[in-house]
């Protein structure tokens, strides 16, 4: 197919402007993705022993208060009334997060009203009250206070970085949300659920048009193959959602990310934690949380089997460039090697950025989905027009 468009990436961002340049442009639109699927990390399959999904990148839920961007995901897909609520595992016992009334009276055994659990709390953060600590140590005891942060927040968070907190800075945490009712909803946003028949038919949904042609396991790099970045920046429109750096070559150096491992267990059980996520706040335990994925669909469980289970535990640390980049670490020295890549970006032609990796940020998969249409309102539509 002779393309208007190439978009390289398979993941929401590209998925999202492709059906847009078609909708709205009548566009010819190739997307292309090393990988061997569509659905960048949302994508998912069925686990045939189980019946259940299986999300390979990790849990995703989707969430957003944005009505554009949630009537655009309901063209493609039905949600179901699933609501998000973790819990924790600290010393042999399950609390549920975020930290909450219930949280907190259960850790103290007793029973605070809102008013004095606040008091307490601003009691506990001693000499830390107030103050605006540089470490994420003494961030965290300033904000809830020394017993409720050692329990819950510290090991979490030296597992999830490989570092002790008290030689991380305080930037990763500015805030810490104690809700001081019982509510343990871990959203707040308007709307919440997951896609009735899965991630996977939800995008396949969203590239359904002959005008859009995908091509899998290629890479953009790759010069023996036809669809790579000497043969066709300049010459057509580009959507690159890869990793900024790796475009140019990492000629100014590394961007750093985090990366998630999974080991999968599987259990001779119908349900082995009772909830959907369950994190593991101690430091004898090496993994920082645990999906069983059978629990995300309980309106599923006349397919699933009833005798077997599969979790898979989560161990976080640092990516090497071989391993896939899932948080961006943002340092003040990352920011500033991000803005020179920025820079470099905004003056290739034709080439629009976008997605966590062409822009080095976290997103929600809402964000990524309304980012993209902005990008295609404000960049991609004219680069069409010319």
């Amino acid at each position: 197919m002779e393309a208007d468009l190439v978009i390289v990436g398979a993941g929401l961002f590209g998925l999202t402007v492709a059906q847009q340049a078609v909708e709205k442009a009548g566009a010819r639109v190739e997307i292309i993705d090393i990988r061997d699927h569509i659905g960048g990390n949302a994508y998912s399959y069925m686990d045939k022993e189980t019946g259940a999904e299986i999300h390979q990148y990790g849990a995703h839920l989707f969430h957003t208060s944005n009505p554009t961007v949630w009537k655009y995901v309901n063209r493609f897909t039905e949600f179901t009334d699933y609501v998000h609520r973790v819990y924790t595992t600290h010393d042999g016992e399950v609390y549920p997060l975020p930290i909450n009334l219930g949280t907190i009276n259960q850790f103290f055994h007793a029973h605070y009203t809102p008013a004095q659990a606040k008091a307490l709390i601003d009691e506990q953060a001693g000499e830390l009250a107030g103050t605006d600590p540089e470490n994420l140590n003494d961030k965290g005891i300033s904000l809830i206070g020394r017993p409720l942060y050692e329990a819950f927040i510290k090991n979490y968070t030296a597992k999830q970085w490989q570092t002790d907190p008290s030689e991380l800075p305080a930037s990763i945490i500015r805030r810490l949300p104690v809700r001081l009712t019982y509510d343990n909803r871990y959203f707040r946003d308007t709307w919440e659920g997951l896609p009735k028949d899965g991630y996977t038919a939800w995008m396949e949904r969203m590239i359904d048009d002959p005008r859009i042609h995908v091509t899998l396991g290629t890479d953009f790099f790759d010069e023996s193959q036809p669809l790579n970045r000497r043969a066709l920046v300049g010459r057509v429109p580009v959507v690159y959602t890869g990793p900024v750096d790796r475009y140019f070559d990492y000629e100014l150096g590394e961007l750093k990310w985090r990366t998630v491992d999974f080991k999968e267990v599987r259990y001779d059980e119908g349900d082995h934690f009772g909830c959907p996520v369950m994190n593991f706040a101690d430091a004898d335990v090496p993994y920082t949380r645990a999906i069983e994925f059978k629990n995300f669909n309980p309106e599923r469980r006349d397919s699933q089997n009833p005798d077997k289970t599969v979790v898979w535990e989560e161990y976080s640390r640092f990516a090497t460039r071989d391993d896939e980049p899932y948080y961006p670490v943002n340092t003040a020295e990352d920011k500033a090697l991000y803005q020179k890549y920025a820079a470099k970006a905004s003056a290739e032609p034709k080439v629009v950025f976008g997605g966590r990796l062409g822009t080095y940020a976290y997103y929600d998969m809402h964000n990524v989905i309304g980012s993209a249409l902005n990008a295609y309102e404000h960049h991609v539509a004219a680069l069409l027009a010319d």
